[in-house]
């Protein structure tokens, strides 16, 4: 059985983070093995909420797994707190990512503004992080602090192109860009292979609203389908059909929550 150890924080309500990373990748037939960086009671889109750092467990958490002769068939980073998480992060690539599958979400920013907390300077710590990656998936904001460029809210398929490659510069093989539309009703995920110098582009229908979490919805998925031994475009496309389908179950409940999708209701077309 594949194991897959990912690095982000639980939110304990919300779905996002570890709680949709956990049952998406066992659904796609992997074990997740996961490296907590916080708790929070629930995700950031809520006022008042708790936070509880576990920075100052990870190390030994991780030297526990490296006693016990733990292995892993891929590395996966989601939510990232701090300086020092972002330097653990690289030294569990390290000791656990050699000559396998590393997928690095680098989840800090979005619809052009870093989240609370983060700033430029981190974008650049970040950056450094993801030189370790086979893969990174950040959005078009994202890639604009990753790369210290200005962020375009309207672009064309060569500036995206162009994005790519200098992310790809960066260091990792692949590089994803996701929240990608060229035509009104749609959305996809826009990637540059390095190792091929070759393109490809996965779409699906956009839906009516945008939810919390889907991004991470989207990453999880991409990392299980990929352990799981599809080719990297078709994982793409489940990654983006999977939100997708989690977003329309979602909207055709009434009276639907605000603050995730009903990714669990969609979750047959990952165990087929």
């Amino acid at each position: 059985m594949k194991r897959v150890v990912t690095m982000q924080d639980i939110s304990c309500a919300g779905k996002c983070s570890l709680t949709v990373a956990l049952p998406i990748l066992s659904a796609l037939g992997a074990e997740a093995v996961i490296l907590p960086t916080a708790v929070l009671s629930t995700h950031t889109m809520f006022q008042g909420f708790t936070f509880h750092d576990l920075t100052a467990d990870l190390r030994a958490i991780i030297a526990h797994w490296k006693k016990e002769g733990f292995t892993f068939d891929a590395v996966y980073t989601g939510y990232l707190g701090s300086f020092e998480q972002l330097d653990i992060a690289a030294e569990l690539i390290d000791t656990f990512g050699q000559g396998k599958p590393v997928i690095i979400d680098p989840c800090m920013a979005d619809n052009g503004k870093l989240y609370t907390g983060f700033s430029p300077e981190f974008a650049k710590g970040m950056a450094k992080l993801c030189a370790k990656a086979n893969i990174i998936c950040p959005n078009m904001t994202e890639a604009s602090f990753l790369l210290d460029i200005p962020y375009a809210e309207s672009y064309d398929e060569d500036y995206v192109k162009d994005v790519l490659k200098k992310l790809a510069a960066l260091g990792p093989e692949v590089a994803i860009l996701t929240g990608i539309t060229f035509r009104e009703g749609t959305l996809g995920a826009y990637g540059y292979d390095r190792t091929k110098d070759a393109f490809f582009y996965r779409y699906t229908e956009e839906q009516i609203e945008h939810f919390h979490g889907t991004g991470d919805i989207w990453a999880s998925t991409l990392t299980g389908a990929l352990v799981k031994g599809c080719a990297l475009e078709d994982a793409v496309q489940l990654a983006c059909d999977y939100v997708c389908e989690s977003i329309r179950l979602t909207l055709a409940e009434e009276n639907h929550n605000t603050y995730g999708v009903n990714f669990e209701q969609a979750m047959g077309m990952l165990t087929k």
